[in-house]
């Protein structure tokens, strides 16, 4: 049995308890250390998760037995520890987005390539037993031909939520607002079921909140199959709705209504109303409610067994790449009023 990879974890914010826990009850990791500028962080951590705890920079990414990091920084940093993280020969993994520009990450990914380091991003979503088998139904054509997907994230966040972190909502170290931070899990896991999106238009605003980014978008979309779709999201809508993906193909529709699934089978008969259907699973009907690490804790898992047999993990830097292009195409599109074509 290989030995456990041991993972440092890089910025302290909520999403790190996650991603602590998912590592601790991993198979193949071991949680080994936690590095925060916060000296109070950096102690109350160390000590909840008896790991060590680290405000020195140097000695954190220098320690001999730390294997890869785990960066939980705000989006517009993770170049800047990714990069000094390759070049100590330490594996990287992101919470998503992989960065806020193409630039930036593209930037990383030949840092880690060019240092011989993996990189991977989370994107936990695709690692629920019913995501997995709802791809492996689509990839098998169940659905049939495909024409149209769509995705719903009408959540809501308050003034004091981005008030919380002064990052929150920056176009410098967010990205922008609800499509990069909240959506783009979602709209992962759209592209990642209905295939590559080809071309956009997009409108955005912000009118709820104080921030720089939005707080509103929406977007008509062609996908390379020549389906279409749409993607709605806001933090303004007051109670938060579940997540919505809805999928529509020439034998059937699939409904995914925050992690339930609901497959919808149409007969061959075309003069009969009445359908065949299927429940995947079952979750939250509220975004807010009922969050569970064991995603975070199948994707580690299977990033540290890629890293072990040296082979690219699950999503890859480059895979990233995919919803932060849609992403951006998206506002591209509201600052030009233009249909934007997305490259390879």
């Amino acid at each position: 049995m290989a030995k456990k990879l041991k993972i440092g974890i890089i910025g302290l914010g909520t999403i790190a308890d996650v991603h602590a826990q998912a590592i601790q009850a991993s198979t193949n990791m071991e949680l080994l250390s936690a590095y925060s500028r916060n000296q109070e962080k950096a102690k109350l951590f160390g000590e909840k998760y008896n790991i060590r705890s680290y405000t020195d920079w140097n000695k954190f990414i220098e320690d001999p037995e730390l294997d890869a990091v785990s960066i939980c920084t705000p989006n517009g940093t993770h170049l800047d520890y990714g990069e000094k993280a390759a070049e100590e020969k330490k594996h990287v993994i992101i919470e998503k987005p992989i960065e806020v520009t193409l630039d930036r990450a593209l930037k990383l990914i030949d840092i880690c390539k060019n240092n011989n380091v993996q990189l991977a991003i989370i994107y936990q979503s695709r690692f629920m037993d019913n995501m997995q088998e709802l791809k492996g139904f689509i990839d098998s054509k169940g659905l049939g031909k495909l024409f149209m997907g769509d995705a719903t994230i009408k959540w809501y966040r308050s003034q004091m939520y981005y008030d919380s972190g002064a990052w929150r909502g920056t176009l410098k170290l967010d990205g922008g607002g609800v499509l990069i931070n909240q959506a783009i899990h979602t709209v992962d896991l759209l592209q990642w079921l209905m295939g590559d999106i080809v071309t956009i238009f997009g409108q955005t605003g912000t009118f709820t909140h104080n921030l720089e980014g939005e707080d509103n978008a929406i977007a008509t979309i062609r996908y390379k199959n020549g389906a279409i779709g749409v993607i709605q999201a806001s933090t303004s809508v007051q109670p938060s709705q579940s997540r919505r993906i809805e999928i529509h193909g020439e034998k059937g529709s699939v409904l995914i209504d925050g992690d339930d699934i609901k497959i919808s089978m149409t007969e061959d008969d075309p003069t009969k109303d009445n359908t065949q259907n299927e429940h995947l699973g079952s979750g939250s009907s509220s975004p807010m409610d009922g969050f569970s690490f064991e995603p975070h804790k199948r994707q580690f898992e299977a990033i540290a067994r890629a890293i072990q047999n040296n082979k690219i993990p699950p999503v890859s830097g480059v895979e990233s790449l995919k919803s932060l292009a849609i992403v951006l195409g998206i506002y591209e599109s509201a600052r030009t009023n233009t249909v934007i074509q997305l490259e390879n």
